[in-house]
Order: C-alpha cells, then sequence, then structure tokens
C-alpha cells in the first residue's frame, strides 16, 4: 500500500498547539480540498497559484508516491517519541495510513494529525496515543461556508478522547466567529493562533489577539516554528 507524500523531516519540534515545542518528526502529506489564501504550505496542493505566494507548484516534484513500510521505516530512524501527520490534508488519505499508524504505536510512537476539520475520521483510526489538531478554517481563509465546515466532521472529531482545536486569526473580529462555532459544535479545547509567515506578522496579530483570548478563556499559540527558523520548509 502506497501513500503520497510530501516530505518527511526531523527531529524538529511541533510549532503549534498543546504540543508546541516537543520534539517530533513530520510526515507531510500531499493534496487538499480546501485553497486558503495565506496556506503556508501550498507547495501540497496548489498547482494553478491560487494562493497568497501566487506561485504554481508542480506536483510532479513535490509529491511522491511511497509505500508504508518505507515511510514507517524513516520515521522510526529519526527517533522521535512524536510523529506529527499534516499536509495538505492527511484525513484524505486516512485509509491507507492503518498500517503505518499501527506501526507507529506497536513502537511506541505517539501521533498528532494536523487537520482541517472537513473529513470524518474513521474509527479505526480513533486510537489511545492518537491525537486530532483540527483547524477549522474562518472566512478569512478564502472558501465558502459550505466547503470549510463540515458540521458532520466537526460532531465526530468533538467526540475523539484527544482532540484540540486551533483558529488561526488575524483579528478580535475573527474571534465572534470562533465563538459561534464553539457554542454550535460544543467546541473545546479552543486554541487562537496568529496568523503569520514571519514574525512581524505574528507578532502584530498576537498582540491584538492576546487580551480578548485571555478574557474568553482560551488558550493562545504562537507559531514557533516560524519565530525560530522563519519560513524554511522541512523544519
Amino acid at each position: 500500500m502506497s501513500i503520497v507524500v510530501n516530505e518527511i523531516f526531523g527531529p524538529t519540534v511541533q510549532g503549534e498547539g498543546p504540543s508546541a515545542g516537543r520534539q517530533c518528526a513530520f510526515l507531510r502529506l500531499g493534496g487538499c480540498n480546501l485553497s486558503c489564501h495565506w496556506c503556508d504550505t501550498p507547495y501540497t496542493w496548489d498547482w494553478k497559484g491560487t494562493s497568497d505566494e501566487k506561485t504554481a507548484f508542480d506536483p510532479r516534484k513535490e509529491l511522491h508516491n511511497r509505500d508504508v513500510e518505507g515511510v514507517l521505516e524513516e520515521l522510526l530512524a529519526l527517533g522521535t517519541e512524536l510523529v506529527v501527520i499534516s499536509g495538505g490534508e492527511p484525513l484524505s488519505q486516512q485509509r491507507r495510513l492503518r498500517p503505518l499508524l499501527k506501526g507507529l504505536r506497536e513502537a511506541g510512537v505517539t501521533v498528532e494529525f494536523e487537520t482541517n476539520g472537513t473529513v470524518v475520521p474513521d474509527d479505526e483510526i480513533i486510537t489511545p496515543g492518537v491525537r486530532f489538531n483540527v483547524s477549522p478554517k474562518l472566512s478569512h481563509a478564502g472558501d465558502p461556508a459550505s466547503k470549510r465546515i463540515v458540521p458532520a466532521a466537526l460532531r465526530k472529531l468533538v467526540q475523539t478522547p484527544d482532540v484540540a482545536f486551533k483558529f488561526v486569526c488575524r483579528g478580535v473580529d475573527d474571534l465572534d466567529e470562533v465563538a459561534a462555532l464553539e457554542r454550535d459544535f460544543d467546541i473545546s479545547p479552543v486554541w487562537i493562533m496568529p496568523e503569520g509567515k514571519n514574525v512581524a506578522h505574528i507578532s502584530q496579530h498576537l498582540s491584538s489577539l492576546a487580551d480578548e483570548v485571555v478574557r474568553r478563556g482560551w488558550n493562545l499559540s504562537t507559531r514557533l516554528h516560524v519565530l525560530a527558523w522563519g519560513d524554511k520548509r522541512g523544519i
């Protein structure tokens, strides 16, 4: 069985959410069902240059069919206790990922999925040692609500035993949109993360959000990997 991989790298650190700062390896998969303007990994899906980067990436260069056994061997060789599976949208390949998850868990490795919350997770991948970091997209991402908000997927993810919800925000107005989703889907816990691909933008958005995030009783996440390494790929 094969999976569509963009890159494998590590050791590095998880840059976002409740595990920020923890050493990990990354498995970045190819393909996404959304097209966020500000996406920081457009090279996994943007073949037409529709993101803010205005660059049309070549899927023949960016995507690689890899057998599961080889991917598992490479991830385990990196020697981390955490593997983050991101994309693109990794749950679009969730059935192919089952044997990889099994191999990682048998080796004692914890797994985190970075998902946009539009794909209903299969019961087979909701297992101890697997966390879902769910990042539903707000209106400023550019896609229509009917595409970026999938009630069935959010309701299933809310019920998973190890889950966190991260929202990329630019300003205080975005927080009302988050509050509506929190109310409609009983989302918890909530992490607010400032949008930005460089230190200046992150700092600007973070300072405008922090007080209101605290007032609302939510958690605040920065983008540690951007602060440390900028927008370098494979970090």
